[in-house]
């Protein structure tokens, strides 16, 4: 119940940062057009990939150690000056080469790169020793609280005329609030603070040398399409292509959730060898891993051109674009599980291959398809990709501990689906044919709200295991 209630409650904060990012988003959109939105985006795809050689894998480097509950402020500090380290040498490296840089976004933003990547990689660092210190609803809450500040900031300064320069001090004032919130609970929760000695280092480093490629995996899963992209496309379609893929990755929250808040919970259980528990655990989570990305499939499918006009008219040819970014992110929520669960039991020697596998592929295939099918064959490739990483992750795991897929508990959520696609096409006919209520937006939430009423009902009367879950996790 503990975890259950700590899933929902990351969950529910991711849920409304990410409708708070959808909003901020949407402004953009209609403010600066999908030209503007692509351009911040291909900004924030540089934040990302150099984001991996500031943070090596240290950030779940220190989620692990510390949430082993030993020496937690010494691996902290150790973790925390190997990437002050490596960002000194980063931002040395974008300054000196400044102009490629700005060729490559169409915009002067060398100096905006470096503020922006010192402020994620703060984030990151003390979101990571929340979650080894188990407060992963903590961590969650400061989603919202990261991204409403960051929208408003950014709402505030279009309207103000400041475009391109408003939104990157919005992220970075969003980013750096949490970070000092953050860095404040840390503390307090630490017994003691001690400084590292060497075999803290080697601890960090030990792990970090594999679990960088996760963090790789990640990057590569959120923006190798949209970087490639970058090279062949206008930044209009790029524009187009993110909106797409922000819908996508709204519906992988619950995954996220469930990941985050199940990784220190099964760290802790493989150090006492327990490992029944474990993979009870990993069961649980492939049971609930699509609970949302299922319907949100089904859903999008019928009301995809309708949900990305609500960004404006251009941004309505994505909609076959973004069924198939939803089938990746889906695929992507169960592959998470299989990832998460191998770095939970400390191999993440075998997560470096699942996930070198993926990165591998994604690149080979965006590369070669781009360039013929632009957009849809970004989406087309991250999908395949996702799918072979998902194929290996499954050997290798199955080779380490033994487990049962849910494919019972799987199949009634996509009955659940397939009778809730079906109500929400009849209530779009319906609306395109007598205009019930003519204003694109209100049709989108009336429907998506009839749409989630429908699965959730008929998933509660076809699923006892979900009944219980659901009854074991409400409030006393």
């Amino acid at each position: 119940m503990r975890l259950g209630q700590t899933s929902l409650v990351h969950f529910a904060s991711r849920f409304l940062a990410s409708v708070l990012g959808f909003v901020s988003t949407v402004f953009i959109g209609r403010i600066l057009g999908s030209s503007g939105l692509g351009t911040y985006y291909l900004v924030l795809s540089m934040i990302a990939w150099l984001g991996i050689a500031t943070k090596f894998g240290v950030p779940g480097a220190v989620t692990k150690r510390v949430s082993e509950g030993e020496s937690q402020s010494a691996h902290t500090i150790a973790g925390v000056s190997i990437s002050t380290g490596l960002f000194i040498l980063v931002a040395g490296c974008v300054l000196v080469f400044r102009e490629p840089v700005n060729n490559y976004v169409g915009y002067p933003a060398a100096n905006f790169v470096v503020l922006l990547l010192f402020a994620n990689i703060a984030q990151t660092l003390v979101n990571a020793v929340l979650k080894g210190q188990q407060l992963v609803h903590i961590s969650g809450i400061f989603n919202p609280i990261r991204t409403g500040t960051r929208s408003v900031v950014q709402i505030t300064t279009l309207f103000a005329g400041l475009g391109l320069v408003g939104l990157f001090a919005g992220y970075t004032v969003g980013y750096a609030l949490v970070a000092v919130l953050g860095t404040y609970i840390v503390v307090r929760n630490f017994d003691q603070i001690s400084l590292p000695r060497r075999s803290h280092f080697r601890n960090i480093l030990s792990y970090a040398k594999f679990s960088w490629i996760g963090s790789l995996r990640s990057r590569a899963f959120n923006w190798v399409d949209v970087s490639i992209l970058g090279f062949f496309v206008s930044t209009s379609l790029v524009g187009i292509y993110t909106a797409a893929w922000n819908i996508a990755v709204f519906l992988i929250l619950f995954g996220g959730s469930l990941s985050q808040t199940l990784f220190p919970e099964m760290s802790s259980l493989s150090a006492d060898n327990d490992q029944e528990q474990v993979s009870d655990l990993f069961e649980t989570a492939l049971a609930f891993a699509g609970l949302i990305l299922i319907p949100g499939f089904v859903g999008a499918t019928v009301l995809g051109e309708r949900l990305l006009r609500v960004y404006g008219s251009e941004f309505s040819q994505g909609a076959v674009v973004l069924s198939v970014l939803i089938i990746a992110t889906l695929i992507q929520g169960y592959q998470r599980q299989f990832t998460t669960t191998l770095n939970a039991i400390d191999r993440p020697d075998l997560s470096f291959r699942v996930n070198a596998v993926f990165i591998i592929g994604n690149v080979i295939l965006n590369v070669s398809v781009i360039p013929f099918y632009n957009i849809f064959g970004a989406a087309a490739a991250t999908a395949a990709s996702v799918a072979i990483s998902l194929g290996v992750a499954y050997v290798l795991l199955s080779s380490q501990i033994g487990f049962s897929v849910p494919t019972q508990e799987i199949a009634k959520q996509w009955v659940a689906a397939g009778l809730m696609g079906v109500v929400v096409f009849i209530g779009l006919s319906l609306e395109e044919t007598h205009s019930l209520i003519g204003i694109n937006i209100v049709t989108v939430l009336v429907l998506v709200g009839l749409g989630a009423t429908v699965y959730f009902a008929t998933l509660l009367v076809i699923s006892s295991r979900f009944r219980t879950t659901i009854k074991d996790n409400l409030p006393v």
